[in-house]
């Protein structure tokens, strides 16, 4: 190794040994930021109805860290009978009205599906996953963070593709 690489390997260790003293210190705060998912108790099968499964999806909407300017109204769809379970569904209708344009252009809708199984006992909890229009992935409200960017960019696309389409 000659004079130059010495120096380099040099100031590495030392720049790699001063990181390695803040990186505790880096772990705590992301740990401090970090966010907690709050959950709702869901019914379990023997209690649902199709009215408090609607006012629980109000709950876990309520947790969400959405700008006040969102309003969002809800609905049960349907009802679908399967061989195992019985499956609820639900829309909830997202825009941002604003005094200049009280009805929106375009609105984002986010679909709930509450789950009651016809093989598990009748006191376990009904199993709630949503999913984002346009979107075939499935979440799970105890299991992610719901992000009010999702719903900007559903709205954005559409409003997109209302300004090239010439009626």
């Amino acid at each position: 190794m000659d004079e130059g690489e010495e120096k380099a390997a040099i100031l590495t260790e030392t720049e790699r040994s001063g990181a390695e003293e803040h990186l505790p210190e880096r772990e705590k705060k992301e740990k401090e930021t970090k966010y907690a998912i709050k959950n709702a108790q869901w019914n379990t099968g023997n209690s649902f109805t199709v009215e408090r499964g609607l006012q629980q999806i109000e709950e876990v909407i309520s947790t969400w860290e959405i700008h006040e300017s969102w309003l969002h109204w809800s609905e049960f769809l349907q009802e679908e009978d399967l061989k195992d379970s019985k499956r609820y569904h639900y829309r909830v209708c997202w825009s941002v009205p604003t005094r200049r344009k009280p009805i929106p252009r375009a609105t984002a809708d986010v679909y709930f599906v509450i789950e009651i199984s016809k093989i598990k006992p009748a006191t376990s909890p009904v199993e709630v996953f949503f999913t984002l229009e346009a979107s075939k992935l499935i979440h799970r409200p105890d299991q992610c963070r719901f992000r009010e960017k999702w719903l900007k960019d559903i709205i954005e696309n559409k409003t997109i593709l209302m300004e090239t389409l010439k009626f």
